[in-house]
């Protein structure tokens, strides 16, 4: 029994530090893989091995003896032997047991040992249904890049049914294109459902081996993901234009970029975005998803310096477990001028947001697992501290734009401009998307059960196209990787009629935004 501790301990550290490292489409050939930053949450969570060299560190029979486990325990009467079940609990007892455990008293080394089985298969069905839906051979723009130089992808990447074409979809009724199973953009699925959770992608867990699970991977290539690092854009400080340098903020160093540029209040809220606390998959119970207990996960995981990596989990607003939908980690640039947060949940103010996920150990909507793995109940100062600095991310700057949100004619291409004439007349795009901020506040229904053979998600929240190139993938779960893609989601859903021009144009329009 020893041994077999010691085993499954090494197996569960192996997995915890020895991950392996995939090469970024950035890194040239030949360079060598870059060291991850020394990160002091990995640091403070992972044991350390020492030499066993005093006696009273040494394992004597009564410490690997069976006594502990709750089978043994003596019960504290004896007539017990005669009331039903001799006292005990054979059933599930929610606190002991992990989540969607099979049978009562399952153990951790338990679901360990299958996921990590059954993830192989996991990963190769996602892959597969990728493959039968996008081209995951991404076509990189020679000219078009994000802030700090990552070229986006071009599309569209949506694989049409054989004998189907763009123009004959645009053609066709939603009924003609539902009954045929013929809609290029049917919801993403997360990859393993019935576990569900925040998953990151493989060149973030490279920086913050902590991130890692064990049960499923990252699904979407990484040509069609935002920056890593993404840059930074303070509202206070405009005229400094990026201020991440080339680093993801985290605990070990957000004091030193930001100590000149922040208030004491902001630089407090910036503290309490980069410390981790327990999360639904990430934390010291039997339902945890990372090898080692876990402190947890922080804001500025998600969203990483204040934006995203297109992180994905499951909505936290919906029930039963396979009605929740796939849900995209969205930006927090520009929150400052948003008057609605969450999908679904309507919350009217940042605060309200960051208190409820705190409480409910972020995006499971369930205070009482929560309570299990570690509910973080804040300060309303602690909140407000964290609201003020989220409100401090900017968009990036748009220099084509005029101070109504228009472009400037004199700066855009004629391309630009007719995509503007469509953005506000037959696309309909302005309609959701007003200037100067392209964001309405509203939640709305695209009846997306006229199109598809699932259930529509009903009203989600508009998001602001302000900075949207650097953003992808799109929609609320991810399903449009491209803002070609996109394009043709809205000309079918829509019932637009856009030609092939209006289309090219259109997105040469939501480029400069």
């Amino acid at each position: 029994m020893r041994k077999d501790a010691a085993l499954v301990s090494s197996l569960f550290l192996a997995a915890a530090l020895i991950i392996p490292a995939t090469k970024s489409w950035t890194q040239p050939q030949g360079e060598p893989a870059r060291k991850a930053p020394y990160d002091a949450v990995q640091a403070a969570q992972t044991p350390r091995e020492v030499a066993r060299t005093r006696p009273e560190q040494q394992k004597n029979q009564h410490d690997n003896s069976d006594l502990f486990m709750a089978t043994k325990a003596e019960p504290s009467s004896t007539a017990f032997k005669n009331q039903p079940d001799e006292g005990k609990i054979l059933g599930f007892d929610f606190y002991r047991d992990p989540l969607d455990a099979k049978k009562p008293m399952t153990t951790f080394q338990e679901v360990y040992q299958k996921d990590v089985a059954d993830k192989p298969k996991v990963m190769a069905t996602q892959r597969r249904l990728l493959e039968m839906r996008y081209n995951l051979k991404p076509n990189l723009s020679p000219d078009v890049k994000m802030t700090r130089g990552k070229p986006i992808a071009v599309g569209p990447t949506a694989l049409l049914a054989q004998g189907t074409s763009w123009e004959r979809l645009a053609a066709m009724s939603p009924e003609q294109i539902r009954s045929g199973d013929l809609f290029p953009y049917p919801p993403l699925p997360h990859p393993k459902q019935v576990s569900g959770g925040q998953v990151f992608p493989q060149i973030q867990i490279d920086m913050f081996p902590r991130l890692q699970r064990f049960d499923v991977d990252f699904d979407i290539p990484d040509a069609f993901l935002p920056e890593l690092p993404p840059a930074i854009f303070l509202q206070n400080r405009p005229e400094l234009g990026d201020v991440s340098r080339g680093e993801v903020v985290s605990i070990n160093n957000f004091y030193r970029l930001f100590k000149d540029l922040l208030t004491p209040v902001q630089l407090d809220g910036l503290r309490m975005l980069v410390t981790p606390f327990p999360q639904e998959e990430f934390n010291p119970t039997d339902d945890r998803k990372s090898p080692q207990a876990s402190l947890g996960v922080a804001c500025l995981d998600c969203h990483v310096n204040g934006h995203t990596t297109a992180q994905f989990h499951l909505s936290p607003d919906i029930r039963p477990q396979e009605r929740r939908f796939r849900l995209d980690t969205v930006s927090l640039r520009g929150l400052f001028n948003q008057q609605l947060h969450s999908s679904k949940r309507s919350l009217r103010s940042v605060e309200d947001f960051t208190e409820f996920e705190q409480r409910t150990a972020y995006f499971n909507g369930d205070e009482i697992h929560a309570a299990k793995k570690g509910m973080n109940i804040l300060s309303r100062v602690q909140v407000s501290h964290m609201a003020q600095m989220q409100n401090m991310f900017d968009v990036p700057p748009a220099p084509k734009l005029d101070p109504a949100g228009y472009l400037v004619p004199g700066k855009a291409t004629q391309a630009e401009m007719a995509g503007q004439n469509i953005f506000f007349g037959k696309g309909k795009c302005g309609t959701c998307h007003p200037t100067p901020f392209y964001l309405d506040h509203q939640m709305h229904d695209l009846q997306m059960e006229r199109f598809t053979r699932e259930p529509g998600d009903g009203p989600i929240k508009t998001f602001t196209l302000r900075g949207i190139k650097e953003s992808p993938p799109y929609m609320h779960d991810g399903r449009c990787f491209t803002l070609e893609d996109t394009v043709k989601f809205f000309n079918l859903v829509l019932g637009l009629k856009l030609s092939a021009e209006e289309e090219t144009n259109l997105v040469a329009f939501l480029r400069v935004l």
